[in-house]
């Protein structure tokens, strides 16, 4: 549990201000009406006379948010309501007691959530202010992108029973994301994980449960945590996006396709890849179909796996919650298994 520990009333962090959720607005406005405005004033301009590169990093970064806006509006939108409207005694009613069973069976509810990467942080938030432990909610966070029924089709579309490419992801996804809660529930202090931002929202939440207020005063907390979760994500959403699209210009793909024949050298380029392009999960399977000519399996299965876990992008949104030390471990342990993965299937495939 993260920081159950409930100080007394009034001693304990404040809840979130409607300021700071007013101001999210404001920003969220602003940005819109700045777009708008360039929008607007470029509208007569030939995009042809700005320099290649400034066009592909403008095209590459706005389509990865165009991609993933949908998803964070509605990993929020869950969160809240589970928040709000999913009462805590029902959670812990289906909820296993013992705590590596519960990361198997929490690993397992993006089955019932269509939901990529980028909506799955906030949904992983709200888990956590709903009393899951930190270990629980990264085990969630890590494996709803992969076993979701969305990524599961489109990966059969692309690929069938070929070369183990789908078992492979949906196997190697579970095991990773189990490995990595059973690993951080070894650390002695959950909480510590945590940004203190985040810490202390999860401390507040604990004294008192958004799901327990009167029905005016829920929907009023409802939209104010709809804004403030809203204007967190956001940002963390542009800059990833922005990163993810300068790298791409800067890096050269010819030089990760002459890598794709070799075992060992076309897992790595593949991870790499996946971890810059920043390719939503639900369709990273059609992208990546065109390179499966020329890479190994192996290097395929890294590819969909590593990447609907740990990109850019998500590197910035997870930021909003877990602290720097925090994602270096866990990017590193997910990119060491990944590895070992996308090995594996080259030997036996």
């Amino acid at each position: 549990m993260v920081g159950r520990a409930r100080p007394l009333r009034g001693s304990g962090p404040r809840r979130p201000s409607r300021a700071f959720a007013i101001r999210g607005l404001v920003i969220g406005a602003v940005i819109a009406f700045a777009l708008l405005a360039l929008r607007i004033t470029t509208a007569g301009w030939n995009a042809t006379a700005l320099p290649d590169r400034v066009r592909d990093f403008v095209t590459l970064s706005t389509s990865v948010i165009i991609e993933s806006l949908p998803f964070v509006f509605l990993g929020i939108l869950i969160s809240i309501v589970v928040r709000f409207w999913v009462p805590d005694r029902w959670l812990v009613r289906v909820m296993p007691r013992t705590p590596w069973l519960r990361r198997v069976t929490i690993s397992l509810v993006g089955v019932l959530l269509p939901v990529c990467e980028c909506g799955n942080v906030p949904l992983a938030r709200g888990f956590i202010m709903k009393g899951f432990s930190v270990p629980e909610a990264m085990t969630f966070l890590l494996a709803a992108p992969i076993l979701n029924p969305v990524t599961i089709v489109t990966t059969y579309q692309a690929f069938g029973w070929n070369d183990g490419i789908l078992i492979g992801r949906i196997a190697g996804g579970f095991v990773i994301a189990n490995l990595v809660g059973w690993l951080f529930s070894l650390h002695p202090r959950p909480d510590l994980l945590l940004t203190p931002r985040f810490e202390a929202a999860c401390r507040v939440e604990a004294v008192e449960p958004d799901a327990s207020l009167a029905g005016g005063v829920k929907v009023r907390r409802a939209v104010l945590a709809f804004a403030e979760e809203t204007s967190t994500m956001l940002p963390a959403l542009i800059v990833g996006s922005a990163i993810a699209g300068a790298i791409q210009v800067g890096l050269s793909r010819d030089l990760l396709v002459a890598l794709g024949s070799n075992p060992i050298w076309s897992v790595l380029a593949l991870m790499i890849l996946a971890f810059v392009i920043a390719i939503c999960s639900n369709v990273d399977a059609f992208f990546i179909l065109a390179f499966g000519s020329t890479f190994l399996p192996g290097g395929v299965v890294a590819f969909l796996t590593f990447g609907a876990m740990i990109d850019v992008k998500m590197i910035t949104l997870m930021r909003t919650t877990f602290t720097t030390g925090t994602l270096v471990r866990l990017v590193a342990i997910v990119a060491l298994a990944s590895l070992a993965l996308g090995f594996g299937v080259n030997v036996v495939a």
